[in-house]
């Protein structure tokens, strides 16, 4: 792979200041209770599950909490409701931050602290022809950067809730992953030919590293970047039961040789992503055998040199659900 091979000028929009409290992503301690999953309960009409309850919080502890001030479900770009899909909501990796719409606005709310804010910088509202049913929040592991996706109706926004910055991206760039540390984000943009091109940002959208990657690199089912800005982890789009583990060094532009690692019968991977320890960590779902809904999730640990797990944790959720989010999504 040739660096930089035929990158057209990566240009970013003006940057906005606001001068709301950011929020700490090293607030936490050891002994705070964090976010196993969030859920939605489910109603069975017309053969449909549609959200018939309010968003519930389940512990590690074992505790839920009830978020009373979350919307449940989305108000699109024409003003209507739509009652058969459940509305944005986004757990932090560590499970101590979840956004979600209050109202109209999108708000971050510190688990532990029970306090809730809006986005600074003007991102807790949506653009004039965007719906709530447009929006994805991302959030870094530790809850310190937040990324607003508008599906294709605007570029992204990068909120930077240390210093309460906002940037939006270049037309045409997606982010793949951020940091666990929220201090870094990997952007692609789709070039000719089989290639993409991959840059690092820092949190205020400074342009750092960027490459011209080939198939083998940016066509993955999942993508973690590091701490460290430059080794990115990548799960091949493989069978399910015999994934294929990579990491793509973005200094170097050296692509590491496939590690294979199982997972039990049955279980799919849903997200991979570096924990704040630097530990790469990844989420599978069960399905049950009627319609495939997922009914359990597992947490393992993954080494990307040897590819060994270790369990970390697991739990099973009802069939009948709205909606379901763990950690990271």
């Amino acid at each position: 792979m040739a660096p930089l091979r035929g990158l057209a000028l990566f240009v970013l929009a003006a940057t906005t200041v606001a001068t709301i409290a950011p929020a700490n992503a090293a607030a936490g301690t050891a002994s705070d209770d964090s976010v196993r999953y969030a859920w939605v309960k489910g109603c069975t009409k017309k053969d449909l599950i549609v959200p018939c309850g309010a968003v519930t919080l389940t512990l590690r502890s074992g505790r839920t909490i009830t978020l009373a001030d979350a919307r449940v479900t989305p108000r699109r770009a024409n003003g209507k409701i739509d009652k058969k899909d459940t509305a944005p909501l986004t757990v932090s990796g560590d499970g101590r931050y979840v956004s979600y719409f209050r109202g109209d606005r999108l708000v971050i709310r510190d688990v532990n602290q029970g306090t809730a804010r809006p986005l600074p910088g003007g991102a807790d509202v949506l653009p004039p022809g965007v719906g709530q049913d447009d929006v994805d929040v991302t959030l870094s592991a530790g809850g310190s950067l937040a990324v607003i996706a508008y599906e294709s109706k605007l570029p992204p926004l990068i909120v930077n809730l240390r210093n309460g910055r906002t940037t939006r991206l270049a037309a045409k760039t997606s982010v793949l992953t951020l940091s666990p540390d929220g201090r870094s984000l990997l952007t692609r943009r789709d070039t000719e030919g089989n290639t993409a091109e991959f840059t690092v940002l820092d949190a205020n959208g400074g342009r750092g590293t960027s490459r011209s990657v080939p198939l083998a690199v940016f066509d993955t089912a999942q993508v973690a970047l590091a701490d460290n800005a430059t080794t990115v982890a990548l799960l091949d789009k493989m069978i399910p039961a015999k994934p294929r583990l990579r990491t793509y060094d973005m200094a170097t532009d050296t692509l590491s040789k496939a590690v294979l690692f199982s997972v039990p019968k049955g279980e799919e991977p849903q997200r991979l992503y570096w924990d704040t320890d630097s530990t790469l960590t990844l989420w599978t779902g069960r399905g049950n055998k009627r319609d495939g809904a997922f009914v359990s999730f597992v947490k393992r640990t993954v080494d990307p040199g040897t590819a060994t797990t270790r369990k970390l944790d697991s739990f099973t959720v009802k069939s009948s659900l709205s909606t379901w989010h763990l950690p990271g999504e």
